[in-house]
């Protein structure tokens, strides 16, 4: 028994060195996409997280007996055949979340489905790290411009601003405004999905109010970041342009994305009560 053991420990330890050997390159590419783009800098807390919510689970984790399934060496093979498609297609999204494939077929063939089950969760989590293919990316901001662009011109002309709206331009009495893709909200949801679809697990009971605390990231992300564009218009209407490129404009960025964060919370917060409430607890 302590031969087969020890056989399994060396085992494991050579498919760690060797897939670590295979990712190395991947993986810092991505630690740098994290490091140089302000869209994905949400990337390094992802891991964090997911190790928190692992850890939360720690004491059910050892009462589950480990049983290999070799459905895990299957998955194992059709992740690296991913991992060798985006290679040769030079797709790093595709290369990237084959990581996670193999290690979730590895994860299935030393402990087991009950396992794999148990922790899908924190796993499956981890996709937020991999940044999104720039044909997804930009596939979602441009609606998302002029979707922003619409609202706040309409809001603009409410409250009596002289404006008028060509695509994601904005034509003020006295100058002009781009809403590009910081202004559009992509930014602020692909982070804040992240976030609320940790705060939904970790505060939520029931899958529908863990999936609609999760969505509400997006609409909390259009409404925060047109108010953003439309203060910046007020501003730029008063000032002039000059409002969009100072200090004020990255402030406002800061402080729209934290009053997304409270809106977040505070609707988790409201969320649990009527949960409580409904249950009769």
């Amino acid at each position: 028994m302590k031969h087969q053991e020890k056989a399994s420990f060396i085992a494991v330890i050579l498919f760690i060195g060797a897939i670590g050997y295979l990712y190395w390159d991947t993986v810092y590419e991505m630690v740098m996409d994290w490091y140089n783009d302000e869209n994905y800098s949400h990337g390094f807390l992802i891991p964090v997280i997911s190790g928190y919510l692992l850890w939360q689970r720690k004491d059910s984790l050892k009462d589950i007996s480990s049983a290999s399934s070799f459905l895990g060496i299957f998955i194992v093979l059709s992740g690296l055949c991913v991992y060798l498609l985006g290679k040769l297609s030079g797709e790093y999204f595709t290369m990237r979340f084959s990581m996670l494939i193999v290690f979730a077929g590895a994860i299935l063939y030393i402990y087991g489905i009950d396992f794999f089950r148990s922790i899908a969760f924190p796993f499956v989590y981890l996709v937020f790290m991999i940044p999104l293919p720039y044909l997804i990316y930009d596939a979602v901001a441009f609606p998302l411009k002029m979707l922003v662009s619409k609202f706040s011109v309409d809001f603009l002309g409410i409250i009596g601003v002289l404006v008028l709206r060509e695509g994601n331009i904005i034509h003020l009495a006295d100058t002009t405004l781009e809403v590009a893709d910081a202004c559009s909200g992509i930014r602020s949801i692909v982070s804040l999905l992240a976030l609320s679809t940790a705060l939904a697990y970790l505060t939520q009971t029931g899958v529908i109010r863990r999936v609609f605390l999760s969505v509400l990231a997006v609409p909390i992300a259009i409404v925060v970041n047109s108010l953003r564009v439309i203060g910046t218009g007020v501003l730029a209407n008063k000032y002039g342009s000059q409002v969009a490129d100072s200090f004020y404009h990255e402030f406002a960025g800061l402080l729209i994305f934290g009053i997304a964060i409270v809106v977040l919370i505070l609707s988790a917060v409201i969320l649990a009560k009527f949960n409580k409430n409904s249950t009769g607890v």
